[in-house]
């Protein structure tokens, strides 16, 4: 994708070039502060783990796309999808600030903190008011959909640590988020969490 080379390369190298990254849509933007890397084929905890189907065809590229789907039935999770064309993998963004059009997440989040108004996955994208009608945007072109994200301009402390909440692959330290920012979830770990065989 001409202009975003930072979008290529393998989801855990571009994943932490995303902190720090503002996502905007209808009149609520939103600062990125933590995230998590998802690979194609070689990871059990990605969607693409077993070839494409008509949920993870997005996640094949090209760069730049938005990948929603629904968590438990109930919840709209956004990715951005990484990487070259063909190859599966996404960065799913896991919580966030709001920066801009706090009023409006407000009200799309009565009654909690100001600091709790995207943080986690599911909250991030009510916050925003993504939906599954969202996915396959090209976020990275501020002209042809309602999602944009502007990549961080500015370099950020960053830490990592286990994905969270996987019960397959539950270990490989592809969560990162902005040292210290009060909006990060933070990690759980599966209560039936499969450690991964070694070579996977």
């Amino acid at each position: 994708m001409p202009g975003w080379p930072e979008l290529l390369g393998p989801a855990e190298e571009v994943a932490p070039r995303l902190l720090g990254g503002v996502l905007r849509k209808d009149g609520v933007a939103v600062r990125i502060t933590e995230v998590e890397a998802y690979a194609g084929d070689t990871d059990p905890g990605s969607h693409a783990y077993r070839g494409r189907t008509p949920r993870t065809e997005v996640m094949f590229g090209p760069p730049g796309r938005l990948y929603c789907y629904l968590s438990y039935g109930m919840h709209v999770c956004a990715n951005v999808v990484v990487g070259e064309a063909g190859t599966a993998a996404a960065v799913l963004l896991r919580a966030g600030e709001v920066v801009d059009g706090v009023d409006v997440a407000r009200k799309r989040r009565p009654g909690v903190a100001d600091r709790q108004l995207a943080r986690g996955p599911g909250l991030l994208c009510r916050a925003l008011a993504i939906s599954l009608d969202d996915d396959g945007s090209d976020v990275a072109d501020h002209g042809s959909g309602p999602v944009t994200l502007d990549l961080p301009n500015e370099a950020v402390e960053i830490s990592r640590g286990p994905r969270t909440g996987l019960r397959l692959a539950p270990d490989r330290v592809w969560r990162f988020w902005i040292t210290g920012d009060p909006s990060v979830s933070g990690h759980r770990r599966h209560p039936a969490a499969v450690r991964e065989t070694p070579g996977l």
